[in-house]
Formats: structure tokens, sequence, C-alpha cells
């Protein structure tokens, strides 16, 4: 009886083993399978090729900023965040490296609305000081921004070049990759890619 127990236990592991092994064996399929995905693009008020009113906003901490318009060969990544979401201070150090890193080709502004003593906080506690800062509720719905943290990036000619909620560094560098290859987003590009293939 114990010897038949055994003999059952024993078979039942093994099924098991062979269960966990296949299961691992799918699960790697179909994570080669899942193409990177970068910025989400949400409903918004403008769409990536067209050139939005640029705007001339006071910057916090003086001076004014004008977003959209023509640049002379630079273009603009408008960076939406606030104080109180804990996503956008995650991602606040990754947008200071990318705005040291692109620095030859890349204008970084911080976009938000709300209390501005909450935003220098921001800004003094993530080192972001060499940043502009523009406090603006018409530039959020100028772009449609409805969630946080959200970046819009505008080529030299001041057209919308790609756009999307940023959770993490590739959704950040996914708005460089489109641009660098004219499409809306890398879904949009791998959309059109497996359509031709």
């Amino acid at each position: 009886m114990i010897l038949t127990s055994q003999i059952l236990l024993w078979v039942a592991v093994v099924l098991l083993a062979v269960m966990v092994a296949a299961l691992a064996r799918q699960v790697g399929i179909l994570h080669e399978r899942i193409a990177p995905a970068g910025a989400l693009t949400l409903h918004q008020g403008v769409s990536v090729g067209e050139v939005p009113t640029s705007l001339e906003l006071k910057a916090v901490g003086g001076g004014s900023v004008t977003v959209g318009g023509k640049r002379d060969g630079r273009s603009q990544l408008v960076f939406f965040a606030a104080p109180d979401c804990p996503m956008c201070k995650s991602l606040l150090p990754v947008l200071r490296s990318s705005a040291r890193a692109e620095e030859d080709w890349l204008d970084v502004v911080l976009a938000g609305d709300g209390d501005e003593a909450g935003y220098r906080r921001m800004v003094t506690e993530h080192g972001l000081a060499d940043l502009p800062l523009v406090l603006s509720e018409a530039l959020g719905r100028s772009f449609g921004v409805s969630k946080l943290p959200y970046a819009v990036l505008l080529d030299d000619g001041g057209r919308v070049a790609s756009l999307g909620l940023i959770n993490s560094r590739e959704h950040l560098e996914s708005l460089f990759e489109a641009k660098e290859r004219g499409v809306a987003s890398l879904q949009d590009y791998l959309a059109r890619r497996d359509g031709s293939a």
C-alpha cells in the first residue's frame, strides 16, 4: 500500500514537471512574439504631422518659453508632469538624463498646471533647474493631455513628430525612435512592417 502510494506520487511529480516545462516553453514563445511597445497614444487634441499653434508662455522663475513653431534645426520635447504623480517622479531622472544626452538636437520643456510651489519643489528635488518650467492649463488642453506623465515631441518645423503616455525610459525613447522613422508611434511602425511582410 505504501509502495503503491509512493509510485503514484512520483508519477504525479513527473507529470507535473513535464507540464511546467511545456508551460515555460509556451511563455517563452509568447514573449518572443510580443513586440516592444512604445509610448501609448491616447485620443488627443492633435495628431502626428499636425502643426499646432505655437504658444508663448511665461516660465516659472522668469522669462518666457515658446512651445511650437519653427526652431532652426532643433526639436522640442514637452513633458507634462505633476508633483503629486508618483510615476512622474520616477521618470524625472530619466527626463534629466535624456535632456543631457540629446542636448545637441533637443530642447526640453517641463509642463504642468497647478500649484507653483509644488512644481518648484519637484524641480529642485530632481535637479531640473536647467529645464524651463511652464504652468499652463491651455497648453495641456491644446495637446489633449488627459493622463500623466505625457510627452509631445515637436520637430524643427513645429510639427508633432510623436506623442504619448510615458511610463518608462523605453516609452520616452520610443518617441525619438518614432520621429527618426517618420511614424506616429512604434506600434504604427510595427503594424506597417507586418502589413507589408
